[in-house]
């Protein structure tokens, strides 16, 4: 079986915040998560991750999906890897992948592709390399005949070694049993006085066990964040690498400022998305929509030739040739039928919208079941909330609901039932009913100018 030790039990105190650093997120995700879900897509899938700050964070962001362990002092990489000892006995006959919870671009093709280089030339340990232009600041990969003979780090490097562009990445394949002895044998003579993960490969080299280094045809690998500007940066790259994404599979984009797509995200072709718009989450649009400006949309299913401008969605299904206007809200589990048409200023709570049913302005639609051919005048209200519990409300196909209508719910409405504008709902209404519900109209006539003397 293969592992994987995800270290997430940074500080990160340059960022300047009271939570571990992997938890910073990226397009919307935990560095922590984008590691995760690489690990799973690359078949590393029984995990632990090692905590430290604040790891009850950690802790209650993974909410029992895989299991952690404190490093309680942080006496460097080595020292981490100690701490899931336990987790590496459980059984010792497959392979274990080491890597960094704040470096989110390690991918699951680099996870598959380094493991059977490390199987197939049975190395104890392999480094996951990467090459880059500027390598200063990043451990060197010291390349021999037979693999690697070490990593020699900046500081320490010579001027022939500095010159080398292979960089170490901070992940490693370990055979499991073999780290298990390398840990034993790290020692903390060194400057910080910290036990290093990079010892284990002379450690390997000096038994005679074979140590090699894979390089990563994706250098991205290597990208983290110390601060808030790091941070930035790799929420700018994240962001440009997925509108590149769907730009190649037919997606428009006339300007992307202000343009977050997060990476889960699925859009068909011929869809344009106008400038200061968000999705987010497992979002599938469709093909030839129209997406913006200044929208959200999360999680979501949006289907074909569907406009929302200028509006807020989530959790809900939008199916095709929906029109929805400027400063709607769809809260989620809603559904909004084809053809249908939502106008400004409407806010929708867990309802159903009917085919071709039109939504004035200035609406609160909750907890309701519309019908096809509605129509609901500007202004109407379903109450679905007596101070104790939530009730629904039912319209039935081709009513046409009055300006200003008040629903007291529970109530229905029958088949093609009218209701005068003003009227408030009280009771069940039968199918081609016309309901109106007028209170007695007082005039009293010179009432403004008996008011104006007054008023002087």
């Amino acid at each position: 079986m293969n592992k994987a030790i995800i270290l997430a039990g940074g500080q990160g105190k340059r960022m300047k915040a009271d939570m571990p650093k992997p938890l910073f997120k990226v397009l919307g995700e935990p560095m922590l998560e984008w590691v995760i879900s690489a690990c799973e897509d690359g078949g590393a899938e029984d995990i632990c991750v090692v905590k430290g700050f604040r790891g009850e964070m950690i802790d209650e962001y993974l909410s029992g999906r895989y299991q952690s362990v404190l490093q309680a002092e942080r006496l460097g990489t080595g020292h981490a890897v100690m701490q899931a000892e336990q987790f590496l006995k459980q059984n010792t006959d497959g392979n274990t992948l080491v890597l960094c919870g704040d470096a989110p671009f390690i991918d699951g093709q680099t996870i598959k592709n380094s493991l059977t280089y490390h199987m197939n030339n049975d190395n104890a340990v392999t480094v996951i390399t990467a090459e880059l232009d500027n390598p200063y600041g990043y451990g060197r990969i010291i390349r021999t005949e037979n693999g690697i003979g070490g990593i020699v780090e900046q500081k320490d490097a010579d001027e022939s070694q500095r010159k080398i562009n292979e960089v170490n990445s901070g992940a490693y394949w370990f055979r499991t049993a073999d780290l298990l002895d390398f840990l034993g044998k790290i020692d903390r003579n060194n400057a910080q006085g910290e036990y290093y993960l990079t010892d284990t490969v002379g450690i390997a080299v000096s038994e005679g066990k074979k140590a090699g280094a894979y390089k990563s045809a994706n250098a991205d690998i290597i990208k983290g964040a110390n601060n808030r500007k790091d941070l930035l940066e790799l929420n700018t790259y994240a962001r440009m690498a997925v509108i590149e994404k769907h730009l190649e599979n037919g997606v428009e984009f006339t300007c992307t400022d202000g343009v977050i797509i997060e990476r889960d995200v699925k859009i068909g072709t011929g869809t344009e998305i106008l400038p200061n718009t968000i999705i987010r989450g497992k979002t599938i649009i469709g093909n030839n929509c129209k997406i913006g400006a200044e929208t959200v949309i999360e999680n979501c299913t949006i289907g074909n030739n569907v406009v929302i401008d200028t509006a807020q969605v989530y959790n809900s299904v939008v199916e095709d040739d929906v029109k929805i206007e400027h400063y709607v809200h769809i809260r989620p589990d809603s559904v909004i039928r084809k053809n249908a048409y939502i106008s400004d200023f409407v806010e929708i709570k867990n309802s159903i919208i009917g085919e071709r049913t039109a939504v004035s302005h200035l609406v609160y639609i909750g907890d309701s079941d519309v019908g096809r051919k509605v129509n609901i005048g500007a202004g109407t209200v379903t109450v679905n909330y007596d101070g104790i519990a939530k009730s629904r409300c039912e319209i039935g196909d081709r009513s046409f609901v009055g300006c200003n209508t008040n629903l007291i719910a529970p109530v229905k409405l029958g088949k093609a039932v009218y209701t005068g504008a003003g009227t408030t709902v009280t009771r069940d209404i039968p199918d081609y009913a016309l309901v109106i519900d007028r209170g007695v109209l007082k005039v009293k006539e010179g009432y403004t100018l008996r008011k104006f003397k007054t008023d002087k």
